[in-house]
């Protein structure tokens, strides 16, 4: 989430990246400490740089070239922060000559050094990196970045548990297993939404500490991704009801039937079938992601080539099985077998027939439901 470069001495602080909650929770820390909470409005000096054309950021410059040139009205040390700037990325106001040549005015001067007794912090979200500017920001700042997880890559959701299990405790909060794979998927990777839905939860909960999965459903809003990860979670549990709820709000809002059989069910169900093979074949761990890893590693290399691949090609992409093995749990690999038919049957009615849609997707969830194993059977 943070990567961060401290140059010693440094009167110039810099916090950018794409993570505008962290941004903005960072800069805020940084400018309590250096001013040691004094925010009179005299001492020193706040410069939003949020800026929509080139008259703006002509302004925004002026003044903030005013605040870094203009002692303290009290004497003693001055901190400007130029807050939000907007101005020095790539987007086409930034492009701009004019405001290239306004930043250019800003190095200049920074160049020359500030005058004494007085620390500059800049927040943006971007500061181009091929310019000038940044090549002598490197060099002479205290530079803190900020971006948000990338949920390209494989293993984000580590990254973002790691991130929510942080925020959480900070309110006291913690959460049942399920409730925090729900939470991760709908919530997103960015802090500041974290954070919200978070106060949400706090308040929602009262006296009590521990976010189910039905809180989560309560208080969290579905989004497109949420709602694919929600129904294939009941796919999984053999809910045929919630699936079928799902899908037909799905279906309400516009989403087309292929794109639900594409996105949610066939994913769902390839996954279910191979956590079941590692289950059976690997003795892989369907309670412990460790333990799942290693199992699914010790496998000879032409045992996992079939396995969904890592898109960085460096082995097994793991954490999509796990989160399926518990799900597979629920159903025989005879009977996965015959889901995997019926699901390539139902996809092809979907692109072939003139069938309703709605009806493939209810009778295929509902033929899902009907060969998972009773719980009382798995028990014994």
């Amino acid at each position: 989430m943070a990567a961060k470069k401290q140059v010693n001495d440094s009167r110039i602080h810099v916090v950018i990246g794409t993570d505008e909650g962290m941004v903005r929770e960072q800069a805020l820390k940084l400018w309590k400490e250096l001013t040691d909470g004094v925010d009179d409005g005299f001492t020193h000096e706040t410069v939003e740089g949020n800026a929509t054309n080139v008259d703006a950021v002509n302004d925004i410059v002026a003044r903030f070239m005013q605040a870094l040139l203009t002692y303290s009205m009290f004497g003693g040390d001055k901190v400007v922060w130029l807050r939000n700037a907007t101005f020095m990325g790539n987007d086409r106001t930034s492009e701009s000559e004019n405001v290239q040549n306004l930043v250019v005015s800003i190095h200049q001067q920074l160049e020359q050094g500030l005058p004494d007794g007085v620390s500059l912090i800049i927040s943006a979200e971007k500061i181009d990196k091929r310019r000038a500017f940044w090549k002598f920001l490197e060099k002479n700042a205290s530079i803190q970045i900020y971006d948000r997880i990338d949920m390209s890559r494989d293993g984000w959701e580590d990254e973002v548990a790691d991130l929510v299990l942080e925020k959480s405790k900070q309110v006291g909060l913690s959460f049942e297993p399920d409730a925090l794979d729900l939470f991760i998927r709908l919530a997103g990777e960015a802090t500041q939404q974290i954070v919200n839905e978070l106060e949400k939860l706090h308040l929602y909960l009262g006296e009590r500490k521990v976010i189910t999965i039905d809180d989560v459903r309560v208080m969290v809003p579905l989004s497109r991704e949420g709602v694919i990860f929600e129904t294939g979670r009941a796919l999984q549990a053999g809910n045929a009801a919630r699936a079928i709820e799902l899908i037909n709000e799905q279906m309400e809002m516009g989403e087309s039937a292929v794109a639900i059989m594409r996105a949610s069910i066939i994913t769902t169900v390839r996954n279910l079938f191979m956590a079941r093979i590692l289950l059976d074949q690997a003795k892989a761990s369907a309670r412990n992601y460790n333990e799942f890893q290693s199992a699914v590693n010790r496998l000879p290399a032409e045992q996992k080539a079939w396995l969904p691949q890592k898109k960085s090609g460096d082995g097994v992409n793991i954490y999509p099985l796990f989160l399926s093995a518990q799900g597979a749990q629920s159903f025989t690999l005879k009977n996965l077998e015959k889901i995997m038919h019926a699901t390539a049957r139902a996809d092809k009615m979907l692109v072939t027939t003139g069938l309703d849609d709605r009806m493939i997707l209810h009778r295929l969830v509902t033929e899902i439901a009907t060969l998972a194993t009773p719980a009382r059977a798995r028990a014994r």
